[in-house]
């Protein structure tokens, strides 16, 4: 077997910023993460159910070394408790199962949160390179370096126009859905090597580490959505969330993500308080326009400057639809663009639109009801029912 992680730092920022969260504030929360793919597939994905089994046992297998310790503490928003955590910390192979189901993939994770929140995207990129592996690599690379070639001078070019008031800068969001480890690690080191006044980091801990790049990111729907079965009112659940994170981070990590139940829901709860203590959000689903339209029109309500704060898009975005966005919205407020598969796997193969979202915890069912309706996910149509007439959420 030749394994596909190799380093516990090879994965998303966030997951350490929530992980450090809920061990600090809910620690006995119990949660159960579901896969899922949304597209076809040129190869049934049951096929890989023996092969991922071995890379997850594998995975349980690895620690953090002592130089990743080191790094991880000398991240100014970690604290020393939950690095001395990470130290004794192995993911335990009873907390999740892999079988085939059909011509599909069942994976289900499910214990402790803080013992299975980790798993996420190590299983997403475990089946991403073990699926992409069965297609002929050279051609994949060869055209891979051709639209990264592309890509560089499409990015020095528009260096070469006149630019908005705020800079552009871009993030390479990649690790779950990329063609395969070291094909990221390729892409990325190439855009700080040519491209380093727009390339300003990845979400990948261990290429920032090894690259010296800064580390991406603060929180995803799971942080959100674990709030709606701890002890707080449904409708109060964002608000709960989001003070959690204020008391957590005191001022780092402030971007805020916003559709867990909608823009609109979430604005309704982000008042002046959290607008003046968050440094800006991020949007995930939905027209990002009409989303970055919203955000001005809320911090022009409550008189805050939008040049003070941040808007970040991370929706399927590819440089053409970032530097639509900067023209838009480059004179009225600072931007960020993270790019994830169009830059870790764009190699001419038809991408998977795999996740692994939190779908219970603490025995109950949790949801999102993003602003794009096929990224909405939920185990009980009872609940997301609920949950939407208490949010005023449409079907």
């Amino acid at each position: 077997m030749k394994p596909i992680i190799h380093s516990l730092l090879e994965t998303d920022l966030y997951k350490f910023t929530m992980w450090q969260t809920m061990l600090h504030r809910h620690p006995q929360a119990q949660a159960e993460y579901n896969f899922a793919c949304r597209n076809q597939t040129l190869y049934p994905l049951a096929e890989l159910v023996p092969e991922v089994n071995e890379q997850l046992d594998h995975l349980c297998t690895l620690a953090f070394k002592a130089d990743e310790l080191a790094y991880m503490r000398g991240l100014r928003f970690m604290k020393s408790d939950f690095v001395d955590f990470l130290r004794i910390f192995r993911f335990q192979r009873e907390f999740i199962e892999v079988r085939a189901n059909g011509d599909s993939i069942e994976v289900v994770a499910r214990g402790p949160q803080v013992h299975v929140m980790g798993f996420e995207i190590y299983v997403l990129a475990i089946i991403n390179e073990l699926y992409f592996r069965r297609f002929d690599e050279a051609a994949a690379l060869q055209f891979g370096r051709r639209r990264l070639r592309e890509k560089v001078a499409q990015i020095r070019a528009f260096g070469e126009t006149p630019q908005r008031r705020h800079p552009f800068e871009f993030f390479d969001f990649g690790v779950r859905r990329r063609f395969s480890g070291a094909w990221q690690a390729e892409v990325v080191q190439r855009l700080k090597q040519e491209v380093p006044q727009f390339f300003k980091g990845t979400s990948n801990v261990h290429l920032a580490r090894t690259l010296d790049l800064v580390p991406i990111g603060t929180m995803a729907h799971e942080y959100m959505q674990s709030y709606q079965s701890f002890d707080v009112r449904l409708r109060d659940f964002q608000k709960a969330a989001l003070e959690d994170w204020v008391q957590e981070y005191r001022g780092d990590l402030g971007t805020a993500l916003t559709d867990v139940v909608g823009m609109d829901a979430f604005l309704a709860d982000f008042d002046l308080y959290f607008a003046k203590l968050f440094d800006g959000l991020r949007h995930d689903s939905g027209d990002p326009v009409l989303w970055g339209e919203k955000a001005l029109a809320h911090y022009a309500k409550l008189r805050i400057d939008p040049h003070t704060k941040r808007l970040v898009f991370s929706d399927a975005l590819d440089l053409d639809a970032a530097f639509r966005l900067y023209a838009h919205f480059g004179d009225r407020t600072q931007l960020g663009f993270g790019i994830g598969t169009n830059l870790s796997n764009d190699t001419g193969l038809t991408t998977l639109g795999v996740v692994m979202k939190l779908v219970r915890c603490n025995g109950q069912p949790v949801a999102k009801l993003a602003d794009s309706p096929g990224k909405t996910m939920c185990s009980d149509e009872t609940f997301l029912a609920y949950l939407r007439q208490v949010f005023g959420v449409k079907a």
